[in-house]
């Protein structure tokens, strides 16, 4: 068969195709991971433009997702993270879930992207076409977890991943901002580090649906059914959750292989009782108005800090404050009236 002498014209006319958002979320509902992966770079740029364009993707995605188990993974560094996420994935994989993992990783001083490199880490995942994997730099965010993780997760699910783990840096406040985007909390802890005391104080017991002690196996058995036990009396000091749940205490193996088969019970024993109350829905619907003023206040700083006159002013004022002319909650007031007041 001889080649098509048009080849060339046909080829450039591909090459030269224009990437409209309804392209990219088209590709992404038939499960494309390259366009998946290219939507996501989108929307952690900083360019207005491809912000824009992020935007309309999700927005035509949207009709598409909140069908999946959210789950967020959390833990201080070194307790295992990827490594019980590479195990408890596979495992959900051969249940047959398909899986999205949205690593968030510290943001490198130097570059802001991300240092640790979950995919390496992820052995086992990294190679099932079941899963997806993103480490995302922080960027600096406060609490940990991407600034775009929840449009990440909207595109995920209308790629068809019916199950979204978010795993955290864990560095205190990450807790308190992945809760309000996942459906079940889940905690990892080594047992006689120090550590599991450490939680208790910070209070992060209060959201935790599921806790998981890693690391259960040589000189650690011990220790691990000792502090199961502390916790599971410790968490009947706390308040119901208002979900009704009453979270349990597991551990597991990743070296041993064992323990896996309870949390995987244990976590659909919590789907089956927050669908059954519609704490499910109602939470849900929380957390989208959580992100509506999220987001309102986000557009009103970035505006209000991106304004020539108050840039002028801002730097004013500051000096004005250091040298004791006017305190702080004057300024304050004072550069959001005039804000307003510009904005007329």
């Amino acid at each position: 068969m001889g080649i098509n002498p048009n080849i060339n014209k046909i080829l450039k006319g591909i090459k030269n195709e224009p990437v409209t958002p309804q392209k990219i979320a088209d590709n992404i509902i038939k499960g494309d991971r390259n366009a998946l992966s290219r939507a996501i770079t989108k929307l952690e740029s900083s360019k207005t433009d491809e912000q824009e364009f992020a935007d309309e993707v999700i927005k035509l995605c949207l009709p598409y997702s909140g069908k999946s188990r959210r789950i967020g993974i959390t833990g201080v560094p070194g307790v295992g993270k990827s490594t019980f996420i590479d195990y408890f994935g596979e495992n959900l994989i051969d249940n047959g879930h398909k899986i999205a993992i949205l690593a968030i990783d510290p943001s490198s001083s130097i570059s802001g992207g991300s240092i640790l490199g979950d995919k390496t880490r992820m052995e086992s995942l990294s190679g099932r076409i079941e899963a997806f994997i993103r480490p995302s730099p922080t960027s600096g965010t406060l609490g940990g977890v991407a600034a775009k993780t929840r449009e990440s997760i909207i595109l995920c699910e209308a790629a068809g991943f019916d199950t979204i783990i978010i795993e955290t840096v864990g560095v205190g406040q990450s807790e308190i901002a992945v809760s309000s985007m996942v459906d079940v909390f889940m905690m990892l802890l080594v047992a006689g580090t120090g550590d599991e005391l450490q939680g208790i104080k910070r209070g992060i017991m209060e959201m935790v649906d599921i806790l998981v002690f890693t690391k259960d196996d040589g000189d650690n058995i011990n220790r691990t059914k000792l502090n199961k036990k502390q916790f599971e009396i410790a968490l009947k000091m706390f308040p119901a959750k208002d979900s009704l749940w009453i979270p349990e205490v597991l551990s597991v193996s990743g070296f041993e292989k064992k323990g896996i088969d309870d949390v995987l019970i244990s976590l659909n024993n919590f789907f089956e009782h927050i669908k059954s109350n519609d704490y499910l829905a109602q939470n849900r619907q929380n957390q989208s108005i959580q992100w509506l003023n999220d987001q309102i206040l986000s557009i009103l700083k970035n505006r209000f800090y991106k304004n020539e006159n108050i840039s002028n002013l801002l730097k004013i004022t500051e000096q004005e404050v250091v040298n004791q002319q006017i305190s702080p909650i004057a300024a304050a007031k004072k550069l959001v009236e005039k804000y307003f007041c510009n904005e007329q």
